[in-house]
């Protein structure tokens, strides 16, 4: 058995560290690693990236994360990631890592994703430039963390993102705003190669268990969804429980 910890969208700045730790010190006895869903940031600063690595680092177990928008807000994701690596974080974009648990080789992929929508009401490469530019970022993301997930040499897969792979996680969001959470390409990404579990969040209003067109469990792992400090998933048994509440923190 794998048990893996998730949370996305904590918005950590200096105001909320603390926070989360003391629920965070226990997980060495309730997972073996702990996944982050992006949105680790309010504003994607420097500073804020430090706040996330005193609340994230040095946990007992491997951290794993992506960014997510707000971490791009102020146009520092490459320093964000470094604060975040210095503080033994591993960060993906389009990339994936291998861990070995209990003689288990499990490999994770991770990409923040973009907006698109989802069949039968998504944007199309067609038009404009800007319209063009849109979806051929969309592709291009979704496209790396296919490939990322392939390359895997792994006993089992994970898919970790920002943005929605299926609309399913989306429910409880207006209808307006699910282009604008996630992707179908994402989706597609993911039944491509035999992933177990795909992990998101994005989508504060949302739902959070879905399934991919292809039978992947999809869960929405945002905060303000699980309403926890993070949430556990069990592969190779198929259950899962819910990780240390914490109604204090913020959204």
């Amino acid at each position: 058995m794998i048990r893996i910890a998730a949370v996305g969208d904590v918005h950590i700045d200096k105001d909320v560290v603390g926070r989360y730790r003391p629920a965070l010190d226990e997980l060495p006895d309730k997972a073996d690693v702990l996944l982050l869903a992006g949105d680790l940031t309010r504003h994607g600063t420097e500073e804020e990236a430090h706040c996330v690595a005193t609340e994230f680092g040095g946990l007992g177990v491997p951290v794993i994360a992506v960014l997510g928008n707000h971490d791009h807000q102020s146009d520092q994701p490459d320093a964000v990631t470094r604060v975040l690596t210095d503080a033994g974080i591993t960060v993906l974009e389009g990339t994936g890592t291998v861990l070995e648990i209990a003689g288990v080789r499990l490999g994770v992929a991770g990409a923040k994703g973009f907006g698109g929508g989802f069949a039968g009401r998504c944007a199309s490469n067609f038009g404009e430039p800007e319209m063009k530019a849109f979806v051929g970022t969309t592709e291009k993301i979704a496209d790396s963390l296919g490939e990322a997930l392939r390359a895997l040499d792994c006993d089992v897969k994970v898919a970790l993102t920002h943005y929605a792979p299926v609309p399913d996680t989306l429910v409880g969001e207006p209808l307006e705003i699910y282009p604008f959470l996630g992707c179908y390409q994402l989706g597609q990404a993911i039944d491509s190669a035999g992933v177990a579990l795909a992990l998101h969040g994005h989508a504060h209003h949302g739902t959070e268990r879905g399934t991919t067109p292809g039978g992947v469990r999809v869960r929405n792992v945002a905060h303000p969804v699980i309403k926890a400090a993070y949430s556990v998933y069990h592969l190779l048994d198929d259950s899962e429980t819910a990780g240390s509440t914490l109604a204090a923190a913020a959204r």
